[in-house]
């Protein structure tokens, strides 16, 4: 069975990683909790890239930016569908819970995407 993938490119001021630091440490227990198979946040370190466009230019980064990119494996895109399902009913992912909080990164500069898995190391 072929593994399915949510990626995501975050657009962040790097005096708010730890903030969002806090926010995804949340969102790994619940999401690995709900049954996902794998959950990552990283942050952007060597970023500037010699091959292809840099993620400074493709996410258009300020020089007090830096970009998260984050991934969620699951078994398929049925299991996907089946752990967003209660990753979004959880308690703690609710609306009422964020209300009030700041977000740490602009939404209107996230991105997400789900994929297929092409190749894997096994």
């Amino acid at each position: 069975m072929a593994k399915y993938v949510d990626g995501f490119l975050i657009a962040i001021k790097k005096k708010n990683i730890k903030a969002y630091k806090k926010m995804a440490q949340l969102g790994c227990k619940v999401w690995m909790e709900h049954g996902a198979l794998d959950y990552y946040e990283c942050a952007g370190d060597e970023i500037k890239g010699t091959w292809g466009i840099p993620f400074t230019k493709l996410c258009k980064l300020k020089a007090d930016e830096t970009v998260i990119f984050a991934y969620v494996v699951y078994k398929s895109k049925a299991h996907r569908k089946q752990v967003n399902k209660k990753v979004h009913a959880d308690p703690r992912m609710q609306p009422e819970q964020f209300e009030g909080k700041k977000m740490p990164f602009d939404m209107k500069r996230f991105s997400m995407g789900g994929f297929k898995v092409l190749v894997e190391a096994k």
